[in-house]
């Protein structure tokens, strides 16, 4: 009888030690690896990368993509991007997307990094990868479609014309979006391509963050050495093209690029072949020389706060300024509420002389 009671102890103990053994096991297989991890992976798919993080980020079969697109037709066709052609369709659920059509020769290395970023990182400004679809020679990205698309279309554009109070919530949602990333749970997230065309308007003008497939994780408080300089002419931060070191910084710098040109309609590099001019030496010598209103975008046909404007270009030079004089997005986000406040308070309208 004992050692009936012996043998049976001995099983049970053995039982509950495989137990708790599989347990482990299972935690560890299934745990959340961190974003700066996914970044460092190159070799496998997309699909084995998500297997290794929680996300709501679905395979899409090849053949909706396709049904939604009308076979990449022309006249879904709405925009090109350094990675691929852009187009807008309809996915069997109802959802209105926009699908980057990327051919992996050169580009896989692109596509992992914005699906690895994309997938667990969500925010009310930033835009949401809803799906992708990997295949042998291409690949694809299902996003959320932004009804007004880019930024860069409204600034730019002879027949779009934004208000003031428009571009001051584009410039704090789009600022949100970024301390989003740089104050990231375990890190920080480098866009590294802040830039008009990267900033997309839902219908309600709600500003999202897109194309991560520069993005680089890194360490809170450290610089990570790149290779090469990477990000589009007349956004890249000048301290980062002699030191190749990435770090927020150079966000800030972008962001600051995008501001000035937010508020002047200006592009980033002055057309003016006999006196060719960065934007922010523009901005800097009108704040020297005290006639800031030579710097407004006169299709605002002067209804704005000049008192607002004064410091959102304040804000926007301390961006451009040298890195350790740079604030921080948390900090750029204040001041430019405060912008919001002091345009709101005056009625948002202000008659302004260019005389």
């Amino acid at each position: 009888m004992i050692g009936n009671f012996v043998l049976i102890g001995i099983i049970a103990i053995a039982v509950t030690i495989i137990a708790v053994a599989s347990l482990y096991l299972l935690k560890r297989k299934s745990r959340k690896v961190p974003a700066k991890e996914i970044h460092a992976i190159h070799s496998i798919s997309v699909s084995e990368a998500l297997m290794l993080q929680e996300n709501d980020c679905k395979e899409i079969p090849i053949k909706e993509i396709y049904a939604a697109t009308n076979n990449l037709h022309i006249h879904n066709f709405i925009g090109q991007g350094v990675a691929g052609k852009v187009y807008k369709g309809v996915l069997s659920n109802g959802w209105h997307v926009a699908i980057k059509h990327i051919v992996k020769d050169g580009q896989a290395e692109t596509f992992l990094r914005e699906v690895t970023s994309l997938s667990h990182v969500r925010h009310p400004n930033l835009v949401i990868l809803r799906g992708y679809c990997e295949k042998e020679f291409e690949c694809f990205l299902v996003y959320e479609l932004c009804g007004n698309g880019s930024l860069s279309e409204w600034l730019f554009g002879r027949e779009k014309v934004l208000s003031w109070h428009q571009r001051l919530k584009i410039a704090i949602g789009s600022a949100r979006g970024l301390h989003f990333l740089h104050t990231f749970e375990g890190g920080c997230i480098v866009h590294r391509d802040i830039k008009p065309t990267n900033i997309l308007l839902d219908d309600n003008f709600e500003a999202k963050l897109s194309d991560f497939g520069l993005s680089k994780f890194i360490d809170v408080g450290v610089s990570h050495v790149s290779s090469e300089v990477r990000g589009t002419f007349g956004y890249v931060d000048p301290e980062y093209r002699q030191n190749h070191h990435v770090n927020a910084a150079g966000d800030v710098y972008s962001f600051g690029m995008v501001l000035l040109q937010i508020i002047s309609g200006k592009r980033v590099i002055g057309l003016d072949i006999t006196m060719p001019a960065s934007l922010h030496q523009m901005a800097k010598t009108v704040m020297n020389g005290g006639n800031t209103a030579e710097f407004v975008d006169l299709r605002m046909n002067g209804e704005f706060s000049m008192e607002a404007f004064n410091l959102v270009l304040k804000v926007a030079i301390s961006c451009t300024a040298h890195r350790l004089q740079r604030p921080s997005m948390g900090e750029v986000i204040k001041k430019l509420e405060k912008a919001l406040e002091i345009s709101a308070r005056n009625n948002e309208a202000f008659s302004v002389s260019f005389a």
